[in-house]
C-alpha cells in the first residue's frame, strides 16, 4: 500500500471509528488506538513507519494551538502555581523514576532509560484535550489538567534533547548547560510564540476575507513552529503561547461570519489529525514489535513496570498537592476527589511518539544507538496502555468521585448569562427607543422578541435564531444589539461569574443569530 493509499485508509478507519464511539458514548481515542492495533495485528497488514518529522512538523501544531486556543489567561492565572509544580517538578520527578526503573528492569543502557523516562515524563495535551471534551469536569480542575499537559511539555523536551545528546556523544550531562538549554527553550519559545500572536493580530485586524482569514488560522501554529525550531527554540511552547494570546482576543480580531467559518474549519481538521494520529498509535506498535530483537522478548512486563512508575508518581505528587491547595481555596470538594481525576487523568498521546519517533539512528561515532528499537516499542506501549485504561475508565473516576458538573448546574449557568446578556441589550434597546431615531413597529418587534428570550431563558426553550427578515433597518438594529450582548458576556466571565465553556457557547449562539441575519 502506497503512502497516500495508507493516509486514506487511515482516514476512512479513522472517520469510521470516531463516528461509532460518538453514537456508543465512549472514548474515541481510546477506540481509535484499538482499532488501529487490531488493524495492525491482522495477516497480511503491511509494515508501517513514520517518519520521524511527520507527527512533530505536520500533525502537533495544529492540534495543539486548537488545545491551546481553548485557554484563557483568566483560567491560567487561577492554576499557575500548581500547574508550575507539576510542570517542572512532576516532569523531572516522573523522567528519573522511568529512567531508573527502565535502567534496572530493561536491557537498556543508562543513557536510553534516560532517554526514555524524557520521552514519557510528560503527559499529552493532544490527548487529555481529546479525552476531557465529552467529560463534565469543574471549570478549574480541567484548566488545570489541560493546562498541565500543555506547559509541561517545554520540561520534557529539555531532558529529552539532553539525553539524546548523552547517548549519542556518550558524553556526561552537564546541569549547568542543561538549564540554560532550558531557559533557552522555554524562554525562546515564549518570545517567539508571542511575537506571531503579535504579528498575527495585526493582519486579522485588517483582514475582512472569511477565506483569507481561514488560512491565517491554518498556518499561524506552523509559522510559530517552525520560527521557533529554526532558532532552536521550543516550538512547542511558541504554538502554546501563540493559541492562548490568540484564543483571548479571538472575538475582537472577527466578526461573526468569520467565527462561525473558522470554527467548522478548524473542527474538522482537527477531527481528521486526532482520528488519524491516535489510530497510528495503535497500528505501528505490531510494527514495532516484530523489529525487536531476541533482547526485547520481556517488554510486556517491562512497559506494565513503567506504566506503573508513572502512574504512582504521579499519584504521589497530586494527591499531597491537592491536600496542600486545599488547605489554601476549599472549592467545595474533597482534596482526594479532585486528586484522583487529576491523577488518572495524566494519559499519554502524541507528544511522547513524536520525541520517540526523533531519536537519530547512530550516534556521533556512527554506530547504531543501543536498543533504540525497545524505546520505541516501550514508548509506544506506554502510550497506548495510558490511551487504552485511563481512557476507558477515566468518565466512571470522574463519575465515582462526585465532582462531575451535573447537567442543571450547565443549564442553569447558561440561562442565568442568556438572562443578564439579554437584559443588557433591553437596556441597550430602551436607550435608542427614547431617541425616537428608529420605526415604533421596529423598536416594539425587537422588544417583544428580547422580552420573550428573557421569559424563556430559564427553561432553555427559546429559539436563537431570528426570523429571515428583509427590513434592513430591524437587521442593523439586532447587529447593534448583539454587540452589546457580547460585550456584556465578556463582562461576565472578566468578572468570573461565569465559565470560560459557557462564554462560548453563548457566543457561539450570538455568532450564529448575528450569520443569521444576513451579509450587513
Amino acid at each position: 500500500m502506497g503512502g497516500v493509499g495508507a493516509v486514506l485508509f487511515l482516514v476512512v478507519l479513522a472517520t469510521a471509528v470516531a463516528t461509532g464511539a460518538r453514537r456508543w458514548r465512549i472514548p474515541a481515542p481510546s477506540l481509535l488506538v484499538v482499532a488501529g492495533l487490531c488493524v495492525g495485528l491482522l495477516p497480511g497488514v503491511p509494515a508501517v513507519h513514520v517518519e520521524p518529522g511527520t507527527i512533530g512538523l505536520v500533525v502537533l501544531p495544529p492540534l495543539l494551538y486548537a488545545s491551546a486556543e481553548e485557554m484563557s489567561w483568566q483560567d491560567l492565572k487561577a492554576v499557575w502555581r500548581p500547574v508550575t509544580i507539576l510542570a517542572v517538578g512532576l516532569v523531572l520527578c516522573s523522567a528519573a523514576a522511568v529512567g531508573a526503573v527502565a535502567a534496572v528492569c530493561t536491557p537498556l543502557p543508562f543513557s536510553m532509560a534516560f532517554v526514555l523516562g524524557a520521552v514519557l515524563a510528560s503527559t499529552d495535551p493532544v490527548a487529555v484535550t481529546a479525552l476531557g471534551r465529552r467529560l463534565a469536569l469543574p471549570p478549574r480542575i480541567q484548566v488545570l489538567v489541560q493546562a498541565e499537559s500543555l506547559f509541561n511539555d517545554a520540561t520534557s523536551l529539555v531532558l529529552f534533547r539532553v539525553a539524546v545528546g548523552v547517548a549519542v556523544a556518550s558524553g556526561a550531562v552537564s546541569w549547568q548547560g542543561a538549564g540554560a538549554q532550558f531557559g533557552v527553550l522555554a524562554g525562546g519559545g515564549c518570545l517567539v510564540g508571542a511575537a506571531v500572536a503579535g504579528v498575527v493580530t495585526l493582519i486579522r485586524r485588517r483582514t475582512t476575507d472569511p477565506v483569507l482569514e481561514t488560512v491565517i488560522a491554518l498556518v499561524t501554529p506552523y509559522a510559530a513552529y517552525v520560527l521557533a525550531e529554526s532558532l532552536h527554540a521550543s516550538g512547542v511552547t511558541a504554538v502554546v503561547v501563540a493559541g492562548v494570546v490568540l484564543g483571548g482576543s479571538g472575538h475582537r480580531l472577527s466578526d461573526a461570519r468569520i467565527r462561525l467559518q473558522l470554527h467548522a474549519v478548524y473542527g474538522t481538521v482537527v477531527f481528521l489529525l486526532e482520528s488519524v494520529v491516535f489510530s497510528l498509535i495503535g497500528l505501528q506498535l505490531p510494527t514495532l514489535i516484530r523489529e525487536l530483537d531476541d533482547a526485547g522478548g520481556r517488554w510486556p512486563l517491562q512497559a506494565l513496570a513503567v506504566t506503573v512508575t508513572l502512574l504512582a508518581v504521579r499519584a504521589l505528587w497530586v494527591f499531597p498537592l491537592s491536600a496542600a491547595l486545599h488547605r489554601k481555596e476549599d472549592d467545595g470538594h474533597a482534596p482526594w476527589r479532585v486528586a484522583a481525576v487529576a491523577s488518572w487523568a495524566g494519559t499519554r498521546g502524541v507528544v511522547p511518539l513524536a520525541a520517540a519517533l526523533s531519536i537519530p539512528l547512530t550516534g556521533d561515532d556512527g554506530r547504531d544507538l543501543p536498543q533504540r528499537a525497545l524505546v520505541l516499542v516501550l514508548a509506544t506501549s506506554v502510550v497506548v496502555v495510558t490511551l487504552v485504561a485511563q481512557g476507558f475508565s477515566l468518565e466512571t473516576v470522574v463519575r465515582r468521585s462526585g465532582i462531575a458538573l451535573q447537567p442543571e448546574h450547565t443549564r442553569r449557568e447558561e440561562a442565568q448569562a442568556q438572562a443578564s446578556v439579554t437584559r443588557a441589550a433591553l437596556e441597550h434597546l430602551e436607550e435608542i427607543a427614547g431617541l425616537e431615531a428608529l420605526p415604533e413597529v421596529v423598536v416594539d418587534r425587537m422588544r417583544r422578541r428580547l422580552g420573550h428570550r428573557l421569559d424563556v431563558s430559564r427553561d432553555r426553550l427559546a429559539d436563537d435564531l431570528p426570523r429571515q427578515s428583509t427590513d434592513s433597518v430591524y437587521r442593523d438594529l439586532r447587529r447593534d444589539l448583539i454587540a452589546v450582548e457580547t460585550a456584556e458576556l465578556q463582562r461576565l466571565h472578566a468578572t468570573n461569574e461565569i465559565s470560560d465553556t459557557t462564554r462560548r457557547r453563548l457566543q457561539r449562539r450570538l455568532d450564529l443569530e448575528e450569520a443569521g441575519l444576513g451579509d450587513p
